[in-house]
């Protein structure tokens, strides 16, 4: 199934892709929470919500697919053996050895979740001036869990989604620990999609990443350092993942910190991300001086 929330008469909706790909069937269900409530129907074996209208895709204002997360997401550093590379000359190089041994994991605050086509908001010069992208597909659990074994890991995923990570490197840098640095206001753009996981390999998918049409990130997630059941063992290590609950997996290499010189985003930048088997998440940066 393909779930998208969306802004219809005035109020969010949750609706799934019909057959033909060229309208959203709506569920009778509240959509402030986006796809939630599915999530949670699919864990308690309940039955999907009767459908009670439907849309044209073509015009459909999508929101974010999980717009008000129950929690802080959980995120993944340094996660491809490319991008791990092009930082080992940076801030991050004495992170180098840790890498090899455990997942570096921080979170995101849910509120600086925003839909496809939302504007983020640039902090202006005297909070941060180093602001970069990071593509990422992101892991939606399911069934939650403690201490969930690497081999029964895949059993715990309700779908997938699209993240854009984005950082501001001065803050992250600054601080040591990484939270502020990665949960401003905006700073985690969601979706278009929510993809169930029947219908997508999360192992092996391509993700690609562009900044005003120029290519800047492009791998597949077979090459993960830690693979998605390894990062769903480490996450739930003592702690009970929840329905719903998101881990965004890590990014590639081309992040604008890793290029020489580093290129940060500004006003006006767009920057768009696929991921095969989901879609298109795109974004334009705007100063928040100049609106």
């Amino acid at each position: 199934m393909r779930l998208a929330t969306l802004i219809h008469q005035g109020k969010p909706r949750v609706g799934r892709l019909a057959a033909g790909g060229q309208t959203l069937e709506l569920f009778d269900i509240d959509g402030s929470r986006g796809a939630l409530p599915l999530v949670t129907a699919a864990v308690t074996g309940n039955t999907l919500p009767a459908i009670n209208g439907q849309v044209p895709l073509a015009g459909a204002r999508f929101i974010a697919p999980l717009p008000v997360p129950r929690r802080n997401l959980f995120c993944v550093g340094r996660n491809y053996h490319a991008h791990a590379k092009e930082l080992q000359g940076s801030v991050f190089k004495d992170n180098a050895k840790a890498v090899d041994a455990w997942p570096i994991v921080f979170t995101k605050v849910p509120e600086c979740v925003v839909g496809p086509d939302a504007d983020v908001r640039l902090p202006g010069a005297a909070v941060s001036v180093q602001i970069d992208y990071e593509a990422e597909l992101a892991v939606v659990i399911g069934t939650g869990g403690r201490n969930i074994a690497r081999a029964d890991a895949l059993k715990h995923i309700y779908g997938y989604t699209i993240v854009n990570d984005v950082t501001a490197r001065d803050v992250q840098m600054r601080h040591g620990q990484w939270d502020l640095g990665k949960s401003f206001d905006t700073f985690c753009p969601m979706g278009p999609w929510l993809v169930t996981a029947d219908e997508l390999d999360g192992s092996d998918t391509r993700v690609r990443c562009w900044v005003n049409g120029e290519p800047r990130q492009d791998a597949r997630t077979t090459d993960l350092i830690f693979d998605i059941p390894t990062l769903i063992e480490t996450c739930s290590r003592g702690i009970t993942l929840l329905p719903g609950d998101i881990i965004a997996t890590g990014t590639p290499a081309g992040v604008g910190m890793g290029l020489t010189p580093p290129r940060w985003l500004a006003h006006g930048d767009v920057v768009r991300i696929e991921i095969d088997g989901i879609g298109t998440l795109e974004n334009r940066f705007v100063d928040e001086a100049r609106t």
